[in-house]
């Protein structure tokens, strides 16, 4: 597993999400903030242990 920081699209604060090295394929999660709850959708890949693509958004309809 892989440690990554973000900062919440929702809440402005910053958090950790763990990432799965075991593919290098594209990788598409759903992940829910340590402060404010709210589901974020993260995207991602990684090319042998190396963080390559890592973007993350808002998902609609949950902004409160």
């Amino acid at each position: 597993m892989f440690e990554k920081e973000l900062t919440c699209p929702y809440c402005l604060e910053s958090i950790t999400v763990l990432l799965d090295m075991g593919s290098n394929y594209d990788s598409e999660i759903i992940d829910d903030c340590e402060v404010c709850c709210r589901p974020i959708e993260i995207k991602y890949s990684f090319d042998e242990e190396e963080l390559i693509y890592f973007n993350y958004k808002k998902i609609e309809g949950n902004e409160f």
